[in-house]
C-alpha cells in the first residue's frame, strides 16, 4: 500500500467520479433536452449535480466564512482572520473583531487533527467570538507539506501546542476538542515543569480520549483488534506527484472518509438519494442543510503517517497519557505537575466516539491540583458532535465553560472614583 500508485489510483477514482457528474449534468441540461418530456433527464442532471459537488468537495479546504458578528453594543463588527504564528504543519489563527476592544477572555481553541480541517469548529468559533478573543490551531493538509519539512508525530504536535501557549501567554484559556485533549493535557504538564509562568489559566477538555479503556467504544476496539504492522501496511500511502508533499507517507483523508461513511452507509445513501430527488424537483439550494453538512463532512485532509501511527500506538494501545508515562523529546511529562491550571472536562452521555469516562479520567491524573480547581460536566442526551458544536454546546455547555473561565480569572480592579471636588 505504501506506493504513490495507490494514492494516485484513489485520486483518479475521485477525479473520474467528479468528471462523470459534471458530464451527466452538462449533457442532461442541454436546452434541446427540454423538448424531451422524460423525467429521467431531469433525474440525470440532478444526479450529475450532486455527484460533481460531492467528489469536488473532497479536495477543497472549506472557507471559515465568518465575516461579521454582532457584539454587545448591538452593532455588526467585521471579523478579520490573521496568522499570528506560522509553522510548517499548522498555524495559530486569530479572529480579530474590528472596532471592538480586546476581550478579557483570551481563548485558544485546539482543533482536532483527525481527518477534517479546523473549519469543523466554525460554529464553535462563532459562538465564542462575541464574548472572547478567539485563537484556533489551523492544521495543514499533509499532502501539501514538502518532505523537506521533516516528520510530525504526537511529540511534535505537543511541542506545537507548547509554542502556541507560550506565544499567547499565561492569561490564556485553552479549550481542546476531541482528539487533541490528551496531547493538550500533556503540553500543559510540560509547561508546568519547564516554564510555569507560561501555563494557561484554565484547560477545558471536551470529549477527548484521555483514557480510551475507561469506556471502550468501536473506535478503541478497532485500535485493539489490529496490529501496528497491519495498520502501516493497509492504511499508509505515499503522496503522488500531483501535490507538493510528493513522496510523503500519509494516512489519506479519502481512506478515512471511506471508513467513516461505511459505518453508516445506509444513512448516507438515503441522504444522497433524497438530495438528488430534491434537486430534480427544484427544491434544493446551494446552502441547504444537506450541502452545508456534506460540504464540511466530505472535505478531508491527510495526516502524516507518523502522527496517525503514533496516536494509535501511544494514546490508544499503550495508553501513555492514561498511565502518565508520556515522553516528549526524551523527557518524561508528569501530569501531576499541573498545580495551578484549573481543569474542566465535558462529556456527552450519548457520545459513541469518546464515551463518558474517557475524558473525565484527566482529573484523576491531576494529582497535584486542588479539588476546587477541578470540574466536570456530563451533558444528558448529547452525542459527540453536539458537545462542541450542536444545540447542547450552544444552550448548556458554552455558558458553563465561560463561567468556568470567569471563575478562574483575576477579578478586574475596581475603577477609581471620579474626583468631584472642584479645584480651588
Amino acid at each position: 500500500m505504501r506506493y504513490m500508485m495507490t494514492y494516485d489510483v484513489m485520486e483518479t477514482v475521485r477525479n473520474t467520479n467528479q468528471w462523470l457528474g459534471a458530464t451527466a449534468k452538462s449533457f442532461a441540461s442541454y436546452p434541446a433536452m427540454a423538448m424531451v418530456p422524460n423525467p429521467l433527464l431531469a433525474w440525470s442532471a440532478a444526479w450529475g449535480e450532486v455527484t460533481e459537488r460531492t467528489f469536488s468537495r473532497m479536495v477543497v479546504k472549506p472557507s471559515w466564512g465568518i465575516r461579521s458578528i454582532t457584539c454587545a453594543d448591538g452593532k455588526d463588527h467585521i471579523v478579520e482572520k490573521e496568522i499570528v504564528v506560522e509553522k510548517d504543519f499548522g498555524d495559530l489563527l486569530h479572529f480579530r473583531v474590528s472596532g471592538r476592544e480586546e476581550s478579557a477572555r483570551k481563548v485558544l481553541l485546539v482543533a482536532p487533527m483527525s481527518g477534517h480541517y479546523a473549519t469543523l469548529l466554525r460554529s464553535t468559533v462563532l459562538s465564542l467570538l462575541p464574548d472572547c478573543e478567539v485563537y484556533v490551531t489551523d492544521w495543514h493538509n499533509a499532502r501539501d507539506i514538502p518532505v523537506s519539512a521533516g516528520k510530525f508525530d504526537v511529540e511534535d504536535y505537543t511541542l506545537y501546542l507548547v509554542d502556541f501557549m507560550r506565544h499567547l501567554g499565561p492569561d490564556t484559556h485553552v479549550i481542546a476538542v476531541c482528539q487533541p485533549a490528551p496531547l493538550t493535557l500533556a503540553a500543559t504538564a510540560y509547561l508546568a515543569e519547564e516554564e510555569p509562568e507560561a501555563q494557561p489559566r484554565t484547560l477545558t477538555l471536551i470529549g477527548g480520549p484521555i483514557d480510551p479503556d475507561a469506556t471502550p467504544t468501536e473506535v478503541t476496539d478497532f485500535g485493539r483488534r489490529v496490529t501496528m504492522g497491519q495498520l502501516e501496511e493497509t492504511m499508509i500511502q505515499r503522496v503522488g506527484f500531483k501535490y507538493k508533499g510528493v513522496g510523503r507517507l500519509v494516512y489519506p483523508g479519502l481512506l478515512q472518509l471511506a471508513s467513516f461513511m461505511s459505518m453508516n452507509a445506509d444513512r448516507h445513501s438515503k441522504a444522497f438519494t433524497d438530495q438528488i430527488q430534491r434537486v430534480a424537483k427544484g427544491e434544493a439550494s446551494d446552502h441547504d442543510p444537506h450541502n452545508r453538512f456534506y460540504d464540511e463532512y466530505l472535505a478531508v485532509m491527510d495526516m502524516t503517517a507518523e502522527f496517525y501511527l503514533s496516536t494509535v500506538e501511544r494514546i490508544f494501545k499503550n495508553r501513555e497519557i492514561a498511565r502518565n508515562v508520556f515522553t516528549v523529546a526524551g523527557k518524561a511529562v508528569d501530569i501531576g505537575k499541573i498545580t495551578t491550571v484549573a481543569v474542566k472536562t465535558v462529556e456527552g452521555a450519548n457520545d459513541d466516539i469518546s464515551a463518558p469516562g474517557q475524558c473525565i479520567a484527566a482529573l484523576a491524573l491531576c494529582t497535584g491540583l486542588p479539588d476546587d480547581k477541578k470540574a466536570s460536566h456530563l451533558e444528558p442526551g448529547a452525542g459527540h458532535y453536539g458537545i462542541f458544536a450542536g444545540k447542547s454546546w450552544r444552550n448548556n455547555i458554552r455558558p458553563l465553560v465561560l463561567d468556568f473561565i470567569d471563575a478562574n480569572s483575576p477579578k478586574p480592579a475596581p475603577k477609581a472614583a471620579a474626583n468631584t471636588n472642584a479645584a480651588a
